[in-house]
């Protein structure tokens, strides 16, 4: 008994020894989510293409959707260690390429690639947690986690108006290459643990084609939509037959494939389909809000960007705290999904008040609404992440960290990129001269109204709010949609 408790490395020795290896790699995967968001209204006056500028976050959204099956496959092959150096050097050198960018279409190719690494680092480091630290421990170390989630989401949006006020935008790019240097340091003092090479494994090539066929096409379709003219209409009717074949391709292809890319056994239970879908809806409602909230707060109360950052401020400080909370109670408690359960209430209620009564809010009320929103938004991932590590079991932990990440991408992209169909739909069927207003005013701020008729500018602004009550009321769907999925996972406790 003795000898077993000397091998067993102490709390603070676990601690010390995983998590400042990870803490940073996460860090930076989270960090490049939300880091754009209030420099978008800069890029698009500097880039043109207001229109297409939500794609500079749904591009490494949809690129990091691609890589997290892919990372948690070659993972359970050939080890965490070494394709954390490969994720690493991507998105080093993905951010150099978008600090170079001379357009939103070169801008938007270069998060794609920049997603490539850092979906990897978001599911490599998921996978550390599972593969080092004991079943009834790892809620508490994913609160630690979604600690150095939450204080990169809340680095991203102050830190990112800050530095595009100060040095412009190209600044929150080239900020990754130090900071992703320091990240391969570190990593060198992960223990190495070899993958479980398969005899005769083969990478899923045809697996990913059709993966790619699928998302990409959907989601280019919900852009075109965002036009909601009759010239869009068939561009949109083929990249969603294509989407949805190339569904139906992929479905076929893991069923049949050795190795699937996709972790189709671990989607046959219904905990771990049920928490990858409450991922993704939960992605889905919070990429959105932090991706639109700042162009509301542009156009509609003329924020700068760095104003935007500390306003965004309560919203990610709101989520560490609801996730550290969470994840305490999870350890001591083993009950996991009744927190989402109860939490998706009030994000739901929150965001629907929200979409009705936005513009009755001075400045501090929304910033503690924020705070309140993410409280409860906070209740969510990390027991995501606990309940379906614990019922995939330790020969899958990294298809499981892939699968909830792949989930939660998912859904932010497609979240973000309907939300953005939804707003620019509304401005289009309300009025079809407010679009064009709106990416003026999205470029230059309320200055560009000074030009505008005093009628005018009032049924604009009018126009422009009912957008955005159309686009909050959006998120709050799908948060309702998450809450009935927490309701209805079959697993309320950790085994």
């Amino acid at each position: 008994m003795k000898d077993d408790l000397e091998a067993k490395p102490s709390t603070g020795r676990l601690f010390l020894s995983v998590f400042p290896s990870i803490m940073l790699p996460m860090f930076l995967a989270v960090v490049d989510q939300t880091i754009v968001s209030t420099a978008l209204p800069a890029i698009a006056a500097s880039l043109g293409g207001v229109e297409r500028v939500s794609w500079v976050v749904v591009a490494y959204l949809l690129a990091g959707t691609i890589a997290a099956p892919v990372y948690g496959q070659l993972r359970d092959v050939y080890g965490g260690k070494r394709m954390m150096f490969a994720a690493l050097g991507i998105f080093i050198a993905a951010s150099l390429l978008c600090a170079v960018s001379t357009s939103i279409e070169m801008l938007s190719l270069a998060r794609i690639l920049q997603g490539l690494g850092g979906g990897g680092l978001m599911t490599l480091s998921q996978a550390l947690i599972g593969e080092a630290i004991p079943p009834r421990e790892r809620a508490r170390y994913q609160g630690y986690l979604a600690s150095v989630m939450v204080a990169s989401s809340t680095f991203g949006p102050v830190v990112g108006g800050l530095l595009t006020h100060h040095f412009g935008w190209r600044s929150i790019f080239l900020i990754n290459v130090p900071l992703g240097l320091l990240a391969v340091l570190l990593t060198v003092r992960l223990e190495r643990r070899p993958g479980r090479p398969q005899q005769a494994w083969s990478f899923d090539g045809m697996g990913l084609v059709l993966f790619i066929a699928f998302i990409a096409p959907v989601l280019l379709a919900l852009q075109q939509a965002q036009r909601m003219s009759a010239s869009a209409l068939p561009g949109f009717l083929v990249l969603t037959g294509i989407g949805i074949a190339a569904l139906l391709g992929l479905i076929v292809r893991e069923r049949r494939a050795p190795h699937p890319l996709l972790p189709i056994h671990l989607l046959r239970q219904p905990t771990i389909w049920r928490s990858d879908a409450l991922a993704a809806c939960h992605g889905a409602t919070l990429v959105s809000l932090v991706t639109f909230l700042p162009i509301y707060l542009r156009v509609l109360r003329g924020t700068s960007p760095s104003e935007t950052g500390l306003l965004l401020l309560p919203l990610m400080l709101g989520i560490g705290a609801g996730s550290m909370a969470t994840g305490r109670i999870v350890s001591r408690t083993g009950r996991t999904t009744i927190f989402p359960s109860v939490g998706l209430i009030f994000v739901t209620a929150a965001l629907v008040l929200l979409g009705l009564f936005a513009g009755d809010l001075g400045t501090r009320q929304l910033s503690l609404y924020l705070a309140f929103v993410g409280l409860f938004m906070g209740t969510v991932m990390g027991v995501v992440q606990v309940t379906v590590q614990n019922a995939a079991g330790s020969a899958s932990l990294g298809s499981a960290a892939a699968s909830v990440q792949l989930s939660r991408s998912i859904g932010a992209a497609a979240g973000t990129a309907l939300v953005g169909t939804v707003l620019f739909a509304a401005l289009a069927l309300a009025n079809p001269d407010t679009a064009p207003l709106f990416a003026t005013l999205v470029q230059q701020g309320p200055d560009a109204l000074a030009a505008v008729p005093a009628p005018r500018r009032a049924m604009a602004l009018t126009e422009i709010a009912s957008a955005f009550r159309a686009a909050f009321l959006t998120m709050a769907a799908f948060a309702a949609a998450g809450l009935w999925l927490a309701w209805t996972i079959p697993s309320r406790r950790l085994s």
